[in-house]
């Protein structure tokens, strides 16, 4: 038995189906709470509208995908596999989630007095500080450029608790990156769009550079083909993605500043 194979069944005896229960498992939470605040919800004011809740739900699967069942499974031997889970959990699940505005749902359930805390919460330096697009590229975009030009992604496939972080982290700093830019939830903290454009465009730079240097020096336990493989799915993939981001905050931005029509005098 070669030594690859013996790494790769080692890897996944130590990553199987737990750290996938524990990933999914916050997911599938999300989805009954999402459904169970539309049902709750609509019975005390207009119905919220289908298309998030189907935004919602559909960015929870594409996540689940990701760290649960096949792909998951691939992943730990197929870097093109692992890339089309990052392409899934970290840009196009945490884009469908944000249209579907759950911060605005949630206040929406809340009692008077808890909606007004959450909304100081909202308000908050630090708030304010996650919520800056810059920093929220650094979080996204600075935690990829760790993981594939260092050891840190052949540890992820061998520490269950790092492998787990990471995830989380691929996720989370998705979303918060996504949230940071294009506005479907109140956000106290407001930046102009001229300075989210600045930031999109950085963080753009910043990807695609990564993927054609992972393309060049693939990360540690990845051969060249499946490096090149991974590599154009992530560019290509992830300009795909983001173009859909920069057609939103376009949009948003026309809308914004579009004149107001005249009012007609008799």
């Amino acid at each position: 038995m070669s030594t690859d194979h013996v790494h790769e069944e080692a890897a996944r005896s130590l990553l199987g189906s737990g750290p996938q229960l524990i990933l999914a498992l916050p997911f599938v939470c999300a989805l009954i709470l999402y459904v169970w605040a539309v049902i709750y919800t609509n019975r005390r004011y207009k119905k919220w509208p289908l298309y998030r809740t189907v935004s919602w739900s559909a960015g929870i699967l594409l996540a689940v995908a990701a760290v649960a069942g096949p792909l998951a499974e691939m992943a730990h031997h197929d870097f093109q596999a692992h890339m089309l889970g990052h392409l899934f959990l970290g840009m196009l699940a945490p884009l469908l989630m944000a249209l579907a505005a759950p911060m605005t749902l949630t206040l929406r359930t809340l009692s008077r007095d808890k909606a007004r805390k959450l909304t100081r919460l909202l308000k908050s330096r630090p708030f304010r500080v996650l919520s800056d697009p810059f920093f929220a590229s650094i979080l996204n975009i600075g935690g990829l450029w760790l993981l594939y030009t260092t050891s840190l992604y052949s540890a992820m496939h061998e520490n269950m608790l790092l492998h787990i972080f990471i995830h989380l982290h691929v996720f989370l700093a998705g979303y918060l990156f996504t949230i940071s830019l294009i506005y479907f939830d109140p956000i106290p903290h407001r930046t102009s769009y001229v300075y989210r454009t600045i930031g999109l465009l950085c963080a753009l730079a910043a990807h695609g550079i990564l993927s054609k240097i992972i393309y060049a020096r693939p990360p540690e336990g990845v051969t060249a083909d499946q490096a090149e493989a991974g590599s154009m799915l992530m560019y290509y993939g992830g300009d795909a993605i983001d173009m859909i981001i920069i057609f939103i905050l376009c949009l948003q931005w026309y809308k914004a500043t579009r004149p107001k029509p005249a009012a007609i005098t008799l």
